[in-house]
């Protein structure tokens, strides 16, 4: 009995200390997950649109988020939301987002809008708006102010920095035990359109002093070993100095915030071109001084308190996206798409997103309020708007723990069907999975006729599988529209053995429904247009 007793104790406190830990990125053999109550963590998320930050808008975020079937919502919280009076803070919606989303059963991203919000100074309060004397613009080479502000405004960064303290240390007061909020996005889309950095003063001061050794043992040079930025850099030194300068700004803020409460942060980007390779100078192309691919490294370098940089994807296009996905993911910055458009088209992404060990994924503008940002999302405000996103996201919620626990462990892989609609191939260990699309769900096109027309449905491309490899000769596969085969790898032989169709309750546990074979394995492995999940096991002879 007293062994029973002790046991039971042990096990209360292992529980204990796991749920006391707060959320936490950790890294290992270059994959990454994000660790809530101790265990890794998918977030399937919904991000709410920018003005829906207020009491009266949530319910429509949450209607949506439910009909989702997300586990997260992305909030926007706006510096001139909380401290409308310099010195004076204001925290009444913090308090009911946060009860209300506990109500939901929902977890928070916290977005701050601050200094730049899609680059801009439209989130800052009013005393800071109308005092460009003391919180200074960008200027440009003619001493003229820009739209946006300066990194190099101390007073901003210092007010900047006092609002965002005061945030983190009212969330730890509220939040600390629950710790419903598990992440924070600091600024929004950063950088600057049509000028490519400030030349104000002491901006242009800085510009002629060496660069940082921390920036030159990440980010490579281009025509000088050392010096200041334009002899190391050459052509990219205004583009390169403006990301260091903006990062620098951004870690700041980050590095106070993490010292009162210390959660997991990241900032998003708007996206440069990720087919020019090799990279161009900037030339009025995309927001220079924003945490584009091609400048990772400075701003791991500027800002270490800054977790992930993270891509928010409005192309659409399979090569756009793809190549997105491979610069972004890399061994000291996790995969995690803040954003991207609520065109049906992105959906079959998700396939991709969480088979390449995504840490989570968030349409962006997922909520009921009638206004859409067509043409980058859909022109749907009602639930037709996450119908295309909640049919991927049912598929993975109830496995969303043990989902990202099998891609920290690299045992996941995906892909989104292509514009081209050419098979695919993803190689696992001692297998392979063949994928092809436009095929019905019986026979061959080889054999003519019928067979050869593309399915019904098939118009645009919409397929896509993610595949994780659950035992050496077991599979767990999950897509639609799409032809799956699994065939042993290069001069062995097998064949599959049973696909079960089911599910996993909210126990995680497995609920077989049917057992596939005879028509529906003859000709592979064929995924409908409603997503399905199949539990596959492979065999050899012996």
């Amino acid at each position: 009995m007293k062994k029973l007793i002790l046991a039971a104790a042990l096990a209360c406190l292992l529980n204990t200390a796991g749920a006391a830990e707060l959320p936490r990125l950790v890294s290992k053999d270059g994959r990454h997950a994000l660790l809530v109550d101790g265990k890794p963590f998918l977030i399937l998320g919904a991000q709410a649109h920018n003005s829906s930050n207020y009491p009266l808008a949530l319910k429509g975020v949450w209607d949506a988020a439910n009909d989702l079937q997300a586990n997260t919502v992305l909030m926007p919280v706006a510096w001139e939301q909380v401290e409308p009076v310099e010195g004076k803070f204001d925290f009444n919606f913090v308090d009911t987002l946060v009860k209300e989303a506990r109500q939901q059963k929902k977890k928070l991203v916290i977005l701050w809008f601050a200094t730049w919000k899609n680059t801009s100074a439209q989130y800052t309060p009013e005393w800071v708006k109308l005092n460009p004397k003391r919180f200074l613009p960008n200027l440009d080479q003619d001493g003229k102010p820009n739209y946006s502000l300066s990194p190099f405004g101390a007073e901003t960064l210092k007010a900047d920095k006092r609002a965002f303290v005061a945030l983190m240390s009212h969330i730890r007061k509220i939040d600390s035990t629950e710790r419903t909020v598990v992440m924070v996005q600091v600024q929004n889309e950063v950088g600057t359109y049509g000028l490519v950095r400030d030349f104000g003063k002491d901006a242009q001061a800085a510009f002629e002093q060496p660069v940082p050794a921390a920036v030159l043992a990440r980010q490579k040079p281009k025509a000088a070993a050392s010096g200041n930025w334009r002899q190391v850099y050459g052509d990219y030194a205004d583009e390169y100095f403006h990301a260091w300068a903006v990062a620098r700004y951004i870690g700041e803020i980050a590095a106070a915030g993490r010292a009162v409460y210390d959660l997991p942060m990241y900032v998003n980007n708007a996206l440069r071109d990720p087919l020019e390779q090799p990279p161009k100078p900037w030339n009025k192309n995309f927001a220079s001084g924003g945490p584009t691919w091609d400048v990772i490294d400075i701003y791991k370098a500027a800002a270490p308190a800054i977790d992930i940089v993270g891509p928010d994807i409005y192309r659409p296009e399979s090569d756009q996206v793809n190549a997105n996905l491979k610069l972004f993911q890399r061994p000291d910055n996790a995969l995690w798409v803040p954003e991207f458009g609520t065109k049906p088209a992105y959906a079959r992404f998700i396939y991709a997103m969480l088979g390449r060990g995504a840490i989570g994924i968030s349409p962006f503008g997922t909520d009921y309020f009638n206004y859409s940002n067509h043409p980058l999302g859909t022109l749907a405000t009602d639930r037709k708007l996450v119908e295309p996103f909640e049919r991927v996201y049912r598929m993975f919620a109830p496995i969303q723990r043990q989902w990202a626990q099998w891609s920290f462990e690299g045992k996941v892989q995906g892909t989104g069907e292509g514009d081209d609609r050419k098979p695919q191939q993803l190689d696992f260990p001692g297998w392979t999975a063949k994928l092809t699309y436009r095929l019905g769900r019986f026979g061959e096109s080889s054999w003519g006729g019928e067979f050869a027309k593309p399915a019904a449905g098939t118009e645009e491309p919409d397929g896509g599988a993610a595949i994780a490899q659950i035992g050496a000769d077991e599979f767990l596969i999950i897509g639609q529209r799409v032809r799956v085969r699994m065939e042993p790898g290069e001069g062995t032989s097998g064949m599959m053995l049973r696909a079960e169709q089911g599910r996993f309750d909210a126990q995680g546990r497995w609920i077989m429904e049917r057992v596939w074979n005879g028509d529906q394995v003859d000709y592979g492995l064929n995924l409908p247009a409603e997503p399905v999940m199949l539990k596959v096991k492979m065999g050899r002879a012996r």
